[in-house]
């Protein structure tokens, strides 16, 4: 392509500019061949004529497209050179705020000199994941891509930050281990991802320090190994240093500072425990002030200080050794301020007792005459003698120095060593991270060894990075099969040979080091013979012989080679080092024994395992002839082919950093120092190799989409790449420019820019001629409009002009009418204000003027009667203090005198004499004496009862004075009250005389006043008509102005009614959040529980050797029934609690008992009267047939009069029932239910009509059992009377002997038959004595079951007693009846009694079942009743027997027939079958069948029916275990498939189904009111289950969370490229030129998700929980979080990707948020508030779209975008980005008024949404209409086991 085809007018290009280097102009004329120079205008409008070199005639550059400017990556940009990539940086940094670009493979960083909120968590999980060409450029990106590369390619991976001082080098780099410490994790509870971070503050403070350029700058240059295991997950690190600034610990210059930690221990000196160390101030210390700037601007070093010790606390040094270290620093301080001083030329000496040096001697514990000594002295050593040597006092300074900076090295070392200790790990590392932060290229005024030594390893890393970028282009045009071209590029490699090959620079300064008498001119000589004349790259300055010059790739670099060899030497006096090591410091020792360990040829210690710890400099100390020539440039040159080694062996990642000016000013940029930065960090060497082959790079499908514009309609062909190859050839004759590879086109430089400027030519055209149509169009549309609208308003004038004018004629004639009534009922209003507030005032002065006076008299009364006691107590005090002041001086002097006389006795005592005085006549006084004593003991007792008498009169004297005085006082106290009274009167007629007096005056005054206001008002009436005519013109300005107050008010009151009830609902939504958030983070720890306790179980049973089988049900059965436990407890100590607070009163136990006793009386009453009818039935056994069928007939009469008195039964227990009614309904108070109420009277009638009826059934058995016993004894009375009928004859009747023998024989007979009846009365008494014994025992039996019974029966609520005991009793009887018809030896009686009782008992069954159904409706009626008088209930202890089970314990089993029972909707199963009923039902349960083919909520429906059977049966242990085990086995399955949508949906739809059924059934009238009849009649009977809804709900609660979890996951991979990728509406969205970071193609592609994919899966969603059978409001609730997801997703993703802020992006965007709108109206979800969870999105694609030019568009901006926070929409503007040229940019200082605009908000500064919210959830009520007892079990469940109800 011609020249002259791109340098025509208007061209825009870039020429050479002094100050800003680069500067924008624009041709004014076409460029021809031949032209010496190019006609230009400036943008500030100056015309300039451009020379062009006339040997090169190289055209200036031309400058990119506007919609180019402002790339993410400087490879996308058309022209490729260095002003392209200044210009776009400079757009990016300056107007986008953005700080990252891509160039190629590197990541471009420049430093903003301000924190911004773009390195926090959200940005993090925003990045976790991500390919990094799909989001902006970010620091993050790159970690991340190193940390997918590792996982993907099982590579190590490096990521290489350099760049100048004060770049930001050290930040990004933590950043980046930020990252991965935040991506990673670690794989135990060591937090090695803190370790790592924690090991940073530690780094800068003894590393780092502040520069002229930065005031954080890193000293030394470090490598960081994250090692990972095979999870990738965090195991340790380790850190290797290089290059340690040394010198600055005893020199900085001007503005600069040493090591952070000197001044964070100065500035922490007042602490207690390094008060020892003797700091102060960093003034007072000659190492830490020689730069004139302690202090750095916004830093606390005491605070620094803390966190570098909370960080050696995390990395495991204990505090002993802190304070060594402490120790060993504050040494080096005082180390520097010793003082030596010459004592002659070439001797020094140091001063005695120098406070300085005996500090650092105590600190380093070394002898102060050692080390003073060698620090002015040193050894000499020759073959045969040993010499001692003074030493100047420069060189004994030095060595101070020396000595300083060598201890520092080590202590440096080892805390370096340490560090890696800490973040070492046993875990096998499977792969690692590098992060190199090392110095970038360094150029100074003076350049010194440090310089020479960070540019050389700068050539180094240079050298690799363009073999780097040269080998990733070759690949990419090998992939792409592009016939491949040598690209030329700038090889350092010669530069490098000058440095580190034979003979090189460093090679000669080792062999000028080992020279006796080698200095620095000497090594220069050497350089200029040896390389001056043979290497290009190395000169010599013009005026200096002790420098040279190297040329770098970045610059030409001075060094001034004084102090080359000293530093290279690093000597220091090896007599310091051996008293250090003779030091009594323990940590001093240690730090001198690493150094004497062996080390490798590299400064490596043995055992390392392959690390180098770089920083160690060779030790002048040691032995070692070998390491004592070790120099620090060999040292560096070998650890720096170490790190190449590493570099070489791993996939490197390159962050330069780029310091944008020298004054630290935020978002401030230096050209000039860009320029420089980008040429050394090797960017534009980047942008060069890319320029040289194929820079822009288009896939087939961009292309085609992009310039589809640009062919005809018979171009397009079916294959896109043949139809691009057929523009191609036909827009671009030259073949040399592109390249088709598989599956993109390359161009080359310049390219795109030329297919640009046609397709902006063809745009244009289009639009010219689209505008001239729509300009003609809506010229005549608005003049047609013009003219229709001229017609109307003149009508509607006219008209309105009519209606005005009799409007104003009616309005006249009114207003006269009303003004004459109103004036007249203004002036009488107003009279009648005046006259009130007249009298009201009167009133009010009056009332204020008595209550002054009388608040004066009240306050002087009490005034009086305060100084009074006042006074007396003072008098008190006084006198009591007088006297205590006379007690104490009597009892002084009188101890005084009695010690006197007590010395004088004493001295008396002790002599001899006294003795002998005191022993003569000893026996008579002794004798008078006891005489005396009891002459006195006769004398007391006469006293005593003289006393006693005495007492008595005087205490009867007493009382009677007592009463008398009392007596006199009450007078007394009469007296003084009336004189007081009457002295208050007379005051109080005094004042009311003169306060009339007043009055009579006021009242003259005020009526001369009100005359006066009189006139006054008659004068003011007057001139108020004269206003009058004023007021009415402004009455209807009033009227209307009240009118709008009114309204305006009421919409205030209404918005902050609204505002109230928002912020309600948003506190109660926060609360419930908090909630919930808690139950989450208590299932995560649950969870992280389990997991060690199977990391646990798991290690304990690898630990132990051997197979070792256990029980399979073992564990399964104790993770199933842990919660039971929990919550068995929990139910336990609330049953215990119930039990307690529901006591029975005594007075009703004690009726209770006395009942019990009258029924144990009966009892005895009633076995008496059975065992004489048992008697009489032995005799009646023989009855007739006539008397059996007159017994069945009055069976039959007493089976009807039963009945009858079960009615009348009935009918009394409804009477019953409605008298307690009635006394619950009257007596609602809270002593309802007190013993005495009309409840507690209605209770205990209740309780002795069910005695009553008790008796009743007890005399119907008896009757029964008469009837049997008198059956017996008529058939017994036959046989027995009719057997010895034929030996009773007359005996007159025998005439003859004969007769007499045979009566003889009769009467021997007769009595044989009489003894055998004797005997066999006797066997029958023996029979019936010994069953009389047994049917004593079995009385004793049964009386013990009875109390037994009894004993139940009272702790059973009242409706159930009666029903026991009668079933009991009925039980009893029979199987006594039957033993007793078993017992007859008569069949046919036996078989017709045993079928009439039969016959009569199923009759008494029936009937008692008829009674159980009425008792159990009225049962229902009655529980609300009985839950207010709960106080009265009797408690249920746990194990008690319910009615049913005591059914199952007869004496003898017997066969009963009943009729087929109505199912109660129970279902009932064994205490066994619990594991099996939770096994098939829970955890075996296929969702999708049961959602298919059940009815929904199946599961949920059997598990309550289950529940309620227990709760029938009065089973609580039952209860507790069934939820328990529900519980569990829920989380069980939920934890196995919680990746499972349908599962959770199923269990969540469930879960809900249960907690409203316990809801439903619970007895709560609130959730009765829509049940039915039959189901009321469910409803729990026995136990509140409050507690267990809570749990439950709570559960429900984890599974939404773990639903929206799942949805979110499924969700996630479809947003992005579903909503912003993905071009709904085809040809809106221009694809842009794409860099070598490829980003995500905006064309559908295969296998990519689309917006109908989003929309699919919300409806595999909906649907799948529809059939679940899930809650609608739980739907909507779920719909709304899902749409949140999908807004913030977008929008985090829309901030973050500055391609897709566009204003078609905008459109694409507000179509699809329609199309989701249109698929929550087809759900009928409109009302579920997705939609507003879409608001930021929406506001944001208008954000897009709207102007952004004025004001007005600001201010429409602002108001518009509520939902959004500031910083999204200043983000937005600023990655607003023009696909075509037709579209502006946004001004920054349009971003500016929207800042200004925003900036009274109050809103958090955070950029992107939480993605990770999840809303509160709610569970309303909603109960199911289906019957219980309808419901049908299938088989396919496999519950066969349990039984109907």
């Amino acid at each position: 392509m011609a020249a002259s085809e791109l340098y025509t007018k208007l061209a825009r290009v870039w020429i050479p500019d002094a100050e800003e280097v680069w500067k924008s102009a624009a041709l004014t004329k076409n460029y021809e061949d031949g032209d010496g120079s190019l006609q230009l205008a400036l943008e500030d409008g100056t015309n300039l004529e451009h020379k062009l070199d006339p040997k090169t005639k190289n055209l200036p550059y031309l400058r990119n497209p506007d919609i180019l400017v402002g790339e993410n990556d400087l490879t996308a940009l058309s022209y490729l050179h260095e002003p392209a990539v200044l210009h776009n940086l400079k757009v990016r940094f300056i107007d986008s705020k953005l700080i990252y670009t891509y160039c190629g493979i590197v990541l471009v960083a420049i430093n903003p000199y301000e924190s911004l909120p773009i390195y926090g968590s959200d940005i993090i999980n925003a990045y976790s994941g991500q390919n990094m060409g799909d989001m902006d450029p970010h620091i993050f990106a790159v970690a991340e891509e190193a940390y997918k590369q590792m996982a993907r390619d099982e590579r190590n991976q490096s990521i290489i930050v350099s760049g100048e001082s004060g770049a930001g080098k050290t930040v990004s780099a933590k950043y980046a281990m930020r990252y991965f410490a935040t991506v990673s994790g670690t794989t135990s509870e060591a937090n090695v991802e803190q370790k790592v971070l924690a090991s940073n503050p530690i780094m800068e403070a003894i590393g780092n320090a502040k520069t002229t350029r930065n005031d954080n700058s890193s000293r030394f240059g470090k490598y960081i190994e994250i090692g990972f295991d095979p999870r990738y997950r965090i195991i340790g690190a380790n850190m290797r240093t290089y290059l340690l600034e040394k010198s600055r610990v005893v020199f900085q210059a001007d503005e600069e500072r040493n090591y952070h930690i000197f001044y964070q221990l100065c500035a922490s000196a007042h602490l207690p425990e390094l008060k020892d160390l003797r700091l102060g101030s960093a003034n007072d210390f000659l190492y830490t002030r020689q730069g004139r700037s302690p202090v750095i601007e916004g830093v606390d070093d005491t605070k620094e200080l803390s966190t570098t010790r909370h960080a050696f606390t995390l990395l495991g040094v204990n505090e002993s050794y802190q304070m060594g270290l402490f120790q060993v620093l504050a040494a080096i301080l005082h180390l520097g301020n010793v003082e030596v001083k010459d004592r002659d030329s070439d001797s020094s000496v140091i001063p005695p007792n120098n406070s300085h040096l005996t500090a650092f001697c105590e600190l380093v514990g070394v002898s102060y005459q050692d080390m003073s000594h060698w620090l002015c002295h040193r050894k000499l050593r020759t073959a045969t003698e040993t010499y001692i040597k003074t030493v100047p006092r420069l060189q004994a300074v030095n060595a101070r120095d020396a000595l300083a900076k060598h201890v520092y090295a080590k202590l440096f070392s080892w805390i370096v060593e340490h560090v890696n200790k800490a973040l070492v790990t046993n875990i096998k590392q499977r792969s690692f991270i590098g992060v190199l932060d090392i110095y970038g290229f360094e150029t100074f005024e003076i350049n010194s060894f440090e310089q020479f030594c960070i540019n050389y390893a700068n050539e180094k890393l240079q050298q690799q990075f363009n073999m780097h970028v040269f080998k990733l282009e070759q690949e990419e045009y090998m992939r792409e099969e592009i016939p491949w071209t040598l690209i030329d590029f700038y090889d350092n490699q010669p530069c490098i040979n000058l440095i580190e090959a034979k003979m090189g620079v460093l090679d000669l300064l080792d062999e000028e080091c080992k020279m006796p008498k080698g200095s620095d001119e000497s090594w220069a000589q050497k350089l200029y013979n040896t390389h001056l004349k043979t290497c290009s790259l190395f000169q010599k300055p013009r005026l200096s012989n002790r420098a040279f010059i190297i040329q770098h790739f970045a610059d030409k670099v001075e060094y001034q080679c004084e102090g080359f060899l000293e530093k290279n030497k690093d000597t220091v006096n090896e007599e310091q080092i051996n008293v250090l090591k003779a030091s009594k410091f323990p940590l001093l020792v240690e730090l001198f024994q690493d150094g004497e360990k062996a080390v490798s040829p590299t400064g490596q210690p043995q055992g390392a395992g392959g690390r180098t710890r770089l920083s160690v400099k060779p030790d002048k100390g040691r032995t070692s002839s070998r390491e004592h020539k070790k120099t620090v440039g060999c040292q560096f040159r070998n650890s720096l082919q170490m790190l190449m080694d590493t570099l070489n062996a791993t996939t490197p990642h390159y962050v330069r950093c780029i310091k944008p000016n020298d004054f630290k000013l935020a978002f401030s940029f230096d050209p000039m120092r860009a320029v420089q930065q980008l040429r050394a960090c090797g960017v534009l060497e980047t942008i060069r190799i890319s320029a040289a082959g194929f820079p822009s790079r288009w896939t087939y499908q961009e292309f085609y989409s992009r310039y589809r514009v640009l062919m005809k309609q018979k171009d397009v062909l079916q294959d896109k790449r043949l139809t691009c190859r057929n523009v191609l050839e036909f827009l671009v004759q030259d073949q040399d420019k592109y390249q088709f590879g598989k599956t993109k086109i390359f161009f080359r430089a310049g390219q795109v820019a030329y297919l640009e400027k046609l397709r902006s030519d063809k745009l244009r055209v289009a639009c010219v001629r689209i505008q001239k149509t729509i300009r003609c169009w809506l010229a005549r549309k608005k003049f047609l409009r013009q003219r229709r609208s001229a017609i109307t308003i003149q009508r509607f004038t006219r008209g309105f002009q009519a209606r005005c004018l009799a409007k104003f004629m009616r309005r006249t004639s009114a207003a006269t009418t009303i003004q004459k009534y109103q004036r007249m009922c203004v002036a009488r209003r107003r009279y009648r204000q005046k006259q009130a507030a007249a009298l009201a005032m009167q009133t009010i002065l009056r009332a204020y003027m008595a209550r002054q006076k009388y608040r004066t008299l009240l306050r002087e009364s009490k005034a009086v009667v305060i100084q009074k006691h006042a006074r007396g107590l003072l008098a008190r005090r006084r006198f009591k203090r007088c006297l205590r002041a006379i007690v104490y001086l009597q009892c002084c002097l009188r101890r005084m005198r009695a010690r006197w006389e007590l010395k004088k006795l004493k001295i008396e005592a002790r002599s001899v004499e006294h003795f002998k005085k005191l022993n003569i006549g000893m026996e008579n006084k002794i004798m008078q004496l006891q005489r005396r004593i009891d002459e006195q003991n006769n004398n007391h007792r006469a006293t005593v009862d003289k006393l006693a008498t005495l007492e008595a009169g005087h205490a009867a004297d007493s009382e009677r004075m007592r009463v008398e005085v009392t007596r006199l006082r009450g007078v007394e106290e009469d007296a003084r009250n009336n004189a007081n009274r009457a002295n208050s009167l007379q005051g109080e007629l005094e004042r009311l005389k003169k306060e009339l007096a007043t009055t009579q005056k006021e009242k003259k005054t005020i009526e001369d006043w009100a005359t006066k206001y009189r006139d006054e008002m008659e004068k003011m009436v007057s001139e108020l008509k004269s206003q009058n005519g004023l007021l009415k013109s402004e009455k209807d300005d009033l009227n209307r102005m009240i009118q709008e107050q009114r309204q305006q008010m009421t919409e205030q009151m209404a918005r902050a009614i609204a505002e109230e009830t928002q912020q309600l609902e948003t506190d109660l939504n926060e609360e419930r959040s908090r909630y919930q958030n808690l139950l989450t983070e208590h299932l995560r720890l649950e969870e992280k529980h389990d997991d060690l306790k199977e990391e646990m179980a798991l290690s304990s049973n690898t630990s132990r050797p051997g197979h070792r089988r256990t029980d399979s049900t073992h564990s399964s059965n104790e993770s199933e029934y842990t919660y039971n436990s929990e919550y068995a407890e929990v139910d336990e100590g609330s049953r215990v609690s119930e039990d307690s607070g529901r006591g029975m009163d005594t007075n009703l136990t004690l009726k209770l008992q006395k009942r019990l006793g009258e029924l144990e009386q009966d009892k005895q009453q009633l076995r008496d009267e059975l065992e004489n009818k048992e008697e009489l039935f032995q005799r009646a056994r023989a009855r007739d047939d006539v008397e059996h069928k007159k017994a069945r007939g009055a069976e039959l009469e007493y089976e009807s009069l039963k009945r009858q008195e079960l009615e009348s039964e009935n009918k009394k227990l409804k009477h019953n029932l409605a008298e307690m009614r009635q006394s619950l309904l009257g007596n609602q108070a809270t002593g309802a239910g007190a013993p005495g109420s009309p409840a507690y009277k209605v209770l205990l009638d209740q309780l002795n009509s069910s005695s009553e009826e008790l008796d009743v059934r007890k005399e119907e058995v008896l009757i029964l059992r008469s009837q049997l016993v008198s059956q017996k004894e008529a058939t017994h009375h036959k046989e027995t009377m009719t057997e010895p009928t034929h030996h009773v004859v007359d005996v007159s009747k025998l005439k003859d002997t004969d007769e007499i023998k045979q009566a003889y024989v009769g009467l021997k007979d007769t009595n044989r038959l009489l003894e055998s009846q004797l005997q066999a009365q006797r066997r029958s008494y023996d029979n019936e004595t010994e069953g009389l014994r047994s049917e004593l025992q079995n009385v004793k039996e049964e009386n013990n079951r009875q109390q037994q019974l009894l004993a139940q029966n009272l702790q059973l609520p009242p409706e159930a007693r009666i029903e026991a005991s009668l079933q009991h009793e009925i039980t009893r009887l029979t199987n006594e009846n039957l033993e007793i018809l078993t017992d007859n030896q008569d069949p046919t009686a036996s078989r017709e009694a045993r079928v009439t009782i039969l016959r009569r008992m199923v009759d008494l069954m029936e009937q008692l079942e008829k009674q159980d159904k009425t008792i159990r409706k009225l049962k229902k009626q009655l529980k609300v009743y009985s839950k207010r008088i709960g106080e009265m209930g009797v408690g249920q202890t746990e194990g008690q027997t319910s009615p049913g089970q005591m059914v199952d314990e007869p004496v003898r089993a017997v066969s009963i027939p009943r009729r087929e029972k109505d199912f109660q909707g129970m279902l009932e199963y064994k205490r066994q079958d619990e594991l099996k009923l939770v096994k098939n039902l829970i955890l075996e349960l296929k969702p999708r069948g049961v959602a298919v083919n059940l009815i929904p909520g199946l599961p949920a429906y059997i598990l309550f029916m289950c529940l309620r059977h227990a709760d029938y049966v009065n089973d609580d242990e039952k209860v507790r275990t069934l939820l328990a085990s529900t519980i569990n086995c829920i989380k069980k399955i939920l934890k196995k498939r919680g990746d499972d949508f349908e599962t959770v949906s199923f269990w969540l739809a469930n879960t809900c189904r249960f907690l409203h059924c316990l809801k439903q059934y619970s007895g709560d009238e609130v959730f009765m009111k829509h049940n039915s009849a039959r189901q009321n009649e469910h409803c729990l009977s026995n136990f509140d289950l409050a507690e267990y809804r809570q749990v439950i709900s709570d559960l429900a609660i984890q599974i939404y969370q773990q639903l929206i979890k799942c949805m979110e996951n499924i969700l996630q991979a479809m947003i992005v490229s579903g909503m912003l990728e993905h071009e709904t509406i085809q040809g809106v969205s221009g694809v842009k030129p794409t860099g070598l970071r490829k980003r995500t193609s905006s064309i559908a592609d295969e296998g990519m998700y689309t917006l109908e994919s989003i929309l699919r899966q919300l409806g595999a969603f909906h649907s799948t929980m529809c059939q679940h059978g899930t809650d609608p409001e739980l739907i909507k609730q779920v719909v709304k979080q899902q749409f949140y997801i999908i807004g913030a997703v977008t929008l985090n993703n829309l901030l973050l990707r500055k391609d897709m802020c566009s204003w078609s992006k905008g459109m694409q965007i507000r179509y699809n948020v329609s199309q989701l709108e249109e698929w929550l109206r087809d759900k009928n979800l409109m009302a579920c508030g997705a939609k507003e969870t879409l608001e930021p999105l929406i506001q944001a694609a208008q954000l897009l779209q709207v102007k952004k030019k004025t004001d007005e568009d600001a201010e429409a901006i602002c108001s518009m975008c509520h939902a959004l926070t500031t910083a999204q929409i200043v983000k937005v503007l600023n990655l607003y980005t023009p696909v075509n040229e037709f579209e502006e940019r946004v001004s920054v200082s349009f971003i500016r008024t929207i800042q200004t605009r925003l900036r009274g908000r109050c809103e958090s500064p955070q950029l992107l949404m939480d993605t990770k919210v999840i809303y509160p959830v709610t569970f309303p009520f909603n109960p199911s209409a289906l019957a219980l007892e309808t419901i049908q079990i299938p088989s396919s469940l496999n519950l066969g086991f349990l039984v109907r109800v």
